[in-house]
């Protein structure tokens, strides 16, 4: 049995202690004895949560031995956790009798304090990303991924993504089938790839100011084969080239260009997941013409090929059938 210790505090993020937990609980349900969890804190006395209260299983002076996942929650409390010099030391010390470690959301911000996370890569929820690279100069944080891994530390975005987290670790100790059985169970699909980005291109992008920019926004996604170059974006916007251009970079934080390519990156994706289209014709249909186009820019964006995106989110059609 695998002890996994989930270190929470007050005002610790709900989801980003049950959401892991019930994937653990799920994975072990499928292969027994799959792990032991133990959510821990400095006090057993009820703890208050972003929503509502729970009593840890354990106190952290209580826990000893070898341990094979220290996993460090987040959220509002994370704030006041930082300056608690005990529990900080130890989370340091723990790691060191710990197969790996891995922080939810803001948790991060934790390991970056007891120093496992120098020289490392890292994320946390998108909003927080500046802060902790600006915080923990010697960590090189990523904003987009859902999660990422160095080493033997793992560290997600923010909430949901924990799951993400939990189950590819589930994968990696007790293999795909059982990972995916767990998503099952749980009505989630089986992983998002780490590298695929926290939010969609459309919540990526701040909302235009001036209403013919919004209106392009919105208009952009069901015209994804059209020319979308910035001469025929601006002529649809009524505006020269020139000043298109910089208008739209102004109000919505990212050039034409990436809004574009993000959301034909985000249409692939979805094709890719959902459906038996060859990657020619979802090529086609997001308007990147070549597959070798598509290619370039899944890279760039999500990390891994399309290939590779469809065979890792999508459970295979042998284990479809079978299940």
């Amino acid at each position: 049995m695998r002890r996994v210790v989930i270190v929470v505090f007050p005002e610790v993020q709900t989801l980003d202690v049950t959401g892991p937990a019930e994937v653990f609980r799920a994975a072990t349900l499928l292969r027994p004895p799959g792990y032991e969890v133990i959510v821990a804190a400095a006090e057993s006395s009820p703890l208050a949560t972003s929503t509502v209260s729970f009593v840890p299983d354990a106190r952290l002076d209580e826990i000893d031995g070898p341990l094979d996942t220290l996993l460090v929650a987040g959220g509002e409390g994370t704030r006041r956790a930082v300056g608690d010099e005990w529990l900080v030391d130890w989370v340091a010390a723990a790691a060191t009798r710990s197969r790996r470690v891995a922080s939810v959301c803001t948790g991060a911000f934790l390991l970056a304090k007891a120093g496992l996370l120098d020289g490392r890569r890292a994320t946390t929820h998108w909003a927080y990303c500046a802060q902790l690279a600006r915080r923990y100069p010697a960590v090189t944080v990523e904003p987009d991924p859902i999660f990422v891994r160095d080493g033997n530390v793992v560290t997600s975005a923010g909430v949901t993504a924990g799951m993400d987290l939990a189950l590819a670790l589930v994968e990696e100790d007790l293999g795909r089938d059982v990972a995916l059985e767990a998503a099952r169970e749980l009505v989630v699909f089986l992983q998002r790839p780490g590298g695929q980005a926290q939010f969609s291109a459309q919540l990526a992008a701040q909302v235009a100011d001036r209403a013919p920019l919004r209106e392009l926004q919105a208009w952009i996604p069901d015209h994804l084969d059209e020319d979308l170059t910035v001469p025929a974006l601006a002529r649809r916007a009524c505006m020269s080239d020139r000043n298109f251009a910089r208008a739209f970079r102004r109000e919505t934080g990212m050039t034409p260009a990436a809004y574009v390519e993000n959301a034909r990156v985000e249409r692939a994706r979805i094709a890719l997941e959902s459906g038996d289209l060859p990657v020619e014709g979802i090529a086609r249909l997001a308007g990147f013409g070549t597959v070798e186009t598509m290619r370039r820019a899944f890279r760039r964006r999500v990390g891994v090929s399309p290939m590779d995106y469809r065979t890792r989110f999508r459970p295979n059609r042998e284990t479809e059938e079978a299940a």
